[in-house]
């Protein structure tokens, strides 16, 4: 054996079959770094050496993933495009030499096998991967507004056809072991026992490089076929980007320069795009998130360390009550049993966790057995019997004060003295719910967002009494469901949604002065937000924010005013998507995906729409509302700090990724333009834009939010 000191160790077999197994030193992921590139060309060198090599295989030595990628901090520090290009040059020339070998190279994969790892599977000759779980094959660099740099978008449209290669460069998606088996990206997909034994198998087979394609792939690599394909991804992608990701464009032109002109033309072109990706502010703003988000993953709560949880429990079998269950069944895989006043509700929660385990049986991605598996956490009563064990109970009932301080007096007399009480509020304060708690420390908020089991963020809220431990053991439950927790003040409205009202109370006030809703909502779409104001509040449930909006009026004042008018929305038993009717009509035997604006909504409001505002006045009002409005929130404290105000903003409420968050979209305009639009937005539209005192004070000082 001949040890590299490196992420890259050699070892020979018997069967004359090299094995190079990556373990990058002290990490728990391997991650592909410019130091690699001698590091391999100095393995692949030893191997050389021996005479009668019959083949390679690659394989990582950490027990979750291949490769996950390559370490983003690498480009991060790339501080020209030229740079960065040199880079992308740099990756695909060893790339290159692993593909140029004269012996069959095999990728054996398990776990994580993304961004550069792919690349690197993509240059091997052959690749099999094992059937288990955390197995994911992908390409995701779109999402950090970059394309792959290492041969990537060269490479995997010969190995599996233009179209499934763009599905994949321009969406992120990434695969299981059995889809990439059916769409040809690895040639096998066996269990982990026996997947070093199988790549060896094929590598001393050797290797066929000319694999056919599908018809339907070969005709679309025809001339016609691909000026069709790239008309018709073009207009997809710009219709689901609206031109706010560069990456999308970079992606087909390099994809299509290879195809029309060969192999050194496309990668000549992918390392130059490559290079000018890295240095565009949007690339900057989505690694910005990447990097918080890491962070924000190791940090602890309170300084204190954790509890264990092994058990959780569940008051309420509603909407959010089910969401809940389900995902701490199946993302924590902790049992949790369920409480509610009847049968019904607790039927109800339970048909919500089979019907979306059924999805993935129905789609593939789990078995009858895992999906009965799965359910089998999950359990439910009218009594609090099972409940004594339970290490953390998450309330999800109505929004009422008295009704939630009776469920921590029933709460604390059937549990033990160390369990969390954690109450799934959007808009009580947790000081108050917790005034006649025997326990007060142990009694927390946890403000989950609807849908539960897609929406990544969880505001987690302390009251003035809650312990350093509890806040620990809550954020620490809530990374083991897969979501992002972000510590906040126990003040009205949180951050989220006190960041948010005043957002779509501007729409509001756009739409009563006879701005069409079929205006609105598409300037703020082609502003980056995921879904329109008056859309996301039929999202919401109208009912919902009425309920909201005097609580933050109450604390805040008149700018979180809700126009009166819109009592005669609520008046005609509009909710919004949850009964069909809102602003817009939902189709329900669609489940809601087919909607149309309701013009009947324009007499209900005594106006008469006409197009006047402009797109750009619309996008400014309602943002620059939010901007000032987060900017209060991190003065007061409320947040800890800009990242979180980011991160909580883009995935509790769905702020444009590619801006980075309100924090940074603040430093990119400066905040002396901030509070310059807000002044002119205070003359034409009153007090309500007034800008706060902290943008004045760096507006003055030339400060910003990120150091």
């Amino acid at each position: 054996m001949m040890d590299l000191q490196s992420a890259f160790t050699f070892t020979m077999r018997p069967d004359n079959v090299g094995v190079i197994t990556v373990d990058t030193p002290d990490e728990k992921m391997n991650t592909l770094k410019a130091a690699f590139a001698g590091q391999i060309r100095q393995v692949i060198a030893g191997a050389r050496r021996y005479p009668h090599l019959a083949g390679l295989v690659i394989i990582s030595g950490k027990p979750d993933s291949f490769i996950a990628g390559a370490d983003i901090a690498m480009i991060d520090a790339c501080a020209s495009a030229q740079e960065a290009e040199e880079l992308a040059c740099q990756g695909q020339q060893v790339m290159s030499e692993i593909a140029a070998l004269s012996v069959p190279v095999v990728a054996a994969i398990h776990g994580a096998c993304l961004g550069g790892g792919l690349e690197l599977a993509l240059a091997c000759h052959q690749r099999v991967c094992s059937l288990d779980d955390k197995t994911r094959l992908g390409l995701p660099e779109v999402r950090l507004g970059l394309l792959p740099g290492s041969g990537g978008t060269q490479r995997l449209p010969r190995l599996i056809g233009v179209s499934g290669a763009l599905e994949m460069l321009l969406t992120g998606k990434t695969l299981r072991a059995e889809q990439a088996l059916k769409i040809g990206l690895v040639e096998d997909a066996v269990p982990q026992s026996i997947l070093l034994e199988t790549a060896v198998k094929m590598a001393r087979a050797g290797y066929h490089p000319h694999k056919t394609l599908p018809l339907r792939e070969r005709l679309l690599n025809t001339s016609a076929g691909r000026t069709l394909l790239f008309m018709l991804a073009t207009k997809r992608s710009q219709a689901k980007t609206r031109g706010n990701y560069p990456a999308t464009q970079k992606i087909l032109s390099v994809v299509n320069t290879g195809l029309q002109r060969g192999d050194s033309a496309g990668y000549a072109a992918e390392a130059k795009a490559f290079g000018q990706l890295a240095m565009t502010p949007e690339s900057a703003a989505l690694r910005s998130i990447f990097f918080a988000t890491t962070a924000m993953k190791k940090a602890l709560g309170a300084g204190a360390i954790p509890r264990e949880i092994k058990t959780v429990g569940v008051l309420g079998g509603g909407l959010m009550g089910g969401g809940i269950a389900f995902v701490t069944a199946t993302y924590g895989k902790l049992p949790v049993r369920i409480k509610d006043i009847n049968t019904a509700g607790i039927n109800r929660a339970l048909k919500y966790s089979w019907d979306l385990l059924s999805k993935n049986v129905q789609h593939r991605r789990m078995t009858p057995m895992q999906r009965q598996q799965q359910m089998a956490l999950i359990s439910g009563g009218m009594d609090y019997q099972g409940f004594h064990q339970r290490d953390v109970i998450i309330e999800a009932v109505f929004e009422d004060l008295l009704l939630k301080q009776q469920m921590i007096a029933e709460v604390e007399a059937h549990t033990s003295a160390q369990t969390i009480f954690a109450s799934n509020t959007s808009s009580l304060s947790i000081g108050d719910i917790a005034a006649n708690a025997q326990r007060p420390q142990n009694v927390i908020g946890l403000h989950f967002f609807s849908p539960v089991d897609k929406m990544p963020l969880v505001e987690v809220i302390p009251h003035t009494r809650t312990s350093a431990e509890t806040i620990a053991t809550t954020v620490a439950l809530v990374k083991k469901l897969g979501k992002t927790p972000v510590v906040v003040a126990d003040k009205a409205g949180f951050y989220v949604n006190r960041i948010l009202a005043p957002y779509i109370n501007e729409a509001m006030r756009c739409l009563l002065e006879g701005e069409p809703i079929e205006t609105i909502d598409p300037a703020l779409l082609d502003f980056g937000f995921p879904v329109g104001p008056i859309q996301l509040l039929d999202e919401i449930g109208i009912d919902i924010g009425a309920h909201i909006m005097p609580v933050l009026e109450k604390a805040w004042g008149a700018r979180f005013s809700a126009p009166e008018a819109f009592n005669a929305v609520l008046n005609d038993n509009r909710k919004g998507k949850k009964n069909g009717r809102g602003f817009y009509l939902y189709d329900r035997k669609k489940t809601g995906r087919k909607k149309s604006v309701d013009t009947r909504i324009y007499r209900l409001l005594n106006i008469t729409p006409t197009r006047h505002l402009g797109s750009d006045n619309i996008i400014q009002r309602c943002v620059m509302m939010m901007l000032n409005e987060a900017a209060r929130t991190l003065d007061e404290g409320v947040i800890s700090s800009a990242r979180e105000g980011d991160i909580a903003a883009v995935f509790g409420m769905g702020f444009p990724p590619f801006l980075g968050g309100p924090f940074r979209y603040m430093d990119r305009l400066g905040a002396a333009q901030v509070v310059n639009t807000l002044a002119l937005l205070t003359q034409s539209q009153g007090d309500r834009f007034i800008p706060c005192e902290r943008l004045r004070q760096m507006a003055h000082s030339q400060d910003t939010f990120y150091k």
